[in-house]
């Protein structure tokens, strides 16, 4: 829960620095954000999930 609430302190305060700073915010439209974000997470846990079946497989 620290690590969410520290992700989130440091976004905030990067977006308020680039709204200051009058720049365009460094993401991709909302949905396609979270939708990249979310497959980086899915496939990192399939990785982790497949890798032991498959050396298993190899022996």
């Amino acid at each position: 829960m620290k690590e969410i609430l520290l992700a989130l302190l440091a976004g905030f305060v990067v977006g308020l620095i680039f709204a200051v700073l009058k720049l365009p915010i460094p993401a991709p439209p909302a949905f396609a954000g979270i939708a990249g974000i979310t497959g980086i997470y899915l496939g990192f846990k399939v990785v982790g999930w497949v890798s032991p079946m498959i050396s298993e497989f190899m022996k």
